[in-house]
């Protein structure tokens, strides 16, 4: 199955994070990882939960704009060129990056990556003997 992270559109002004680390405080949901874009007024951020399904009911119950997006993840060891590596391969099969974020957990890198073609990527990326984590992995980071 497809793991996803969350999409908020949401103005670029003081409290608005903290109104919706707040909606998911209270429902009990984890954040992993959290990336902030600027777009001037407004802004997207990227949130990889615990529990996606939920994050994004509540946060449409919250009457915040958001939406959910298929991902790819990637586990790989920490160190120099690791990543090139891994972009490298997208690059050489013709994949877009659209968007990507990453962090580090003890000696090992984790790639959150979104493409168009998700189950095509993963498949691809499999065979060339890149570690991708499962759904489940992904959520209990």
């Amino acid at each position: 199955m497809i793991a996803n992270h969350i999409s908020v559109f949401a103005e670029n002004k003081p409290g608005r994070l903290e109104h919706i680390t707040g909606i998911l405080a209270e429902a009990n949901i984890n954040i992993r990882a959290i990336k902030i874009s600027d777009l001037g007024e407004f802004g997207v951020i990227k949130v990889l939960v615990n529990d996606p399904d939920a994050a994004y009911q509540v946060l449409k119950d919250g009457h915040v704009s958001v939406s959910k997006k298929p991902i790819v993840v990637v586990i790989m060891d920490d160190r120099p060129g690791r990543l090139h590596e891994v972009f490298k391969i997208l690059t050489q099969h013709n994949i877009n990056v659209e968007d990507s974020y990453g962090f580090t957990i003890g000696e090992k890198g984790i790639l959150v990556v979104e493409v168009a073609n998700v189950p095509e990527v993963s498949d691809m990326l499999k065979h060339s003997g890149l570690h991708l984590l499962t759904k489940e992995e992904i959520y209990a980071l």
